[in-house]
C-alpha cells in the first residue's frame, strides 16, 4: 500500500528487533509485556519530537545553564485493555503525563466498535493526547476513540500503535486525516475474523495470559 503522509512507520533498528521478539509465538507473557513497554517508549519518543518548549534557566554546580521545559501538558489515553501495557514505558519518560482510559471493544460478529467506558472530565486538561493501542486492525475502535477525544476538545491527537493492517490505516486516515499515526509495522491484511496477518495474535490475551 502507499503509505499516507500522516503515517509514520519506524525504521529504528531497536524497534525492528523488539517487534520480531514480540511476534514470536513462544515469547512468554512476562517478556511480552516488557517488550510492549519498551516499544511504546521508543515509538512515543518519535511521536513527541515536535513538542513545543519554553526556555528555562537552572543553576548547576558550576553556574547558570540555559535549558528548556515542556510547554504543553500531555495525556496518555490507552484503549482498554490492550493499550494498558503501553502506558508504563511512556509514563516513565513523562511522569507528569495524565492518564485517561477509554473502554472500546470490537464486536466479534459485526467487527464494529462498542464503547463501554469513558471517564474523561468535562473539559480537556491537556493539549496533546497520545492514543495508545498495540493493534490497529479494522480501525473502528481507533476512529471512535479519536472522535471521543475531539468531542472532548483536545487540540492535538496522535495515535501510537505497534502493528497495523492496511485496512485499518485507510479507515483512520480517511476519517481523521489530521491525526498522525506512529507505528512499528504495517502488515499484509486482515483475515475473515478481523485479525492482522501475520500480526502477533491477540495482544490483550498475550499480555495478560488469558485466552
Amino acid at each position: 500500500m502507499k503509505i499516507p503522509a500522516n503515517v509514520h512507520v519506524s525504521t529504528h533498528p531497536l524497534v525492528k528487533h523488539k517487534l520480531t521478539l514480540l511476534r514470536d509465538k513462544d515469547t512468554e507473557h512476562k517478556k511480552f509485556r516488557e517488550l510492549i513497554r519498551e516499544l511504546a517508549m521508543l515509538l512515543a519518543y518519535e511521536a513527541l519530537m515536535d513538542l513545543p518548549l519554553s526556555e528555562r534557566s537552572v543553576q548547576t554546580p558550576m553556574g547558570t545553564a540555559r535549558g528548556h521545559e515542556l510547554l504543553e501538558k500531555v495525556g496518555l489515553v490507552p484503549i482498554l485493555r490492550a493499550g494498558l501495557g503501553m502506558v508504563e514505558g511512556i509514563h516513565e519518560m513523562i511522569p507528569g503525563a495524565q492518564v485517561w482510559h477509554l473502554g472500546i471493544y470490537r464486536d466479534e460478529k459485526t467487527l464494529r466498535p462498542v464503547s463501554y467506558y469513558n471517564k474523561l472530565p468535562v473539559d480537556p486538561t491537556v493539549q496533546v493526547c497520545l492514543l495508545l493501542d498495540p493493534m490497529l486492525a479494522t480501525g473502528g475502535s481507533a476512529t471512535a476513540a479519536i472522535e471521543v477525544l475531539k468531542d472532548w476538545g483536545v487540540r492535538r491527537i496522535k495515535f501510537v500503535g505497534l502493528i497495523a493492517a492496511p485496512e485499518g490505516v485507510q479507515v483512520v486516515t480517511e476519517a481523521h486525516p489530521d491525526v498522525p499515526l506512529f507505528l512499528a509495522a504495517i502488515d499484509d491484511h486482515l483475515n475473515e475474523q478481523g485479525f492482522i496477518v501475520p500480526g502477533l495474535g491477540d495482544a490483550g490475551d498475550r499480555q495478560f495470559g488469558t485466552a
